[in-house]
């Protein structure tokens, strides 16, 4: 499965699940650069087969929508793009 990393300031555990084309998805992504946190992000869309279904168990346990983005900030996590409810999870 193709996890990306993104450089910044440790925050803790911060994984993005995440759609290619979806521009809220994109939001988030900026937004996390912006602030200057190290986070992992995974592009769900393009997985396939066993990789797909894995992710989206994994997607499922922390949004039970499993809309996207989906933002996991050190085990809690944040759908859809709240910039606000995501400056307060990093501390900002």
């Amino acid at each position: 499965m193709t996890v990306e990393h993104v450089d910044g300031d440790d925050r803790g555990d911060v994984l993005l699940y995440a759609l290619s084309t979806c521009q809220w998805c994109r939001k988030t992504k900026e937004l996390l650069i912006e602030l200057g946190v190290a986070f992992d992000y995974i592009y769900v869309d393009l997985l396939e087969g066993s990789e797909l279904e894995t992710v989206f168990e994994e997607v499922k346990t922390y949004n039970p929508r499993v809309s996207f983005p989906t933002l996991v900030i050190n085990g809690r996590s944040i759908a859809g793009f709240q910039e606000e409810a995501i400056r307060e999870a990093l501390g900002n």
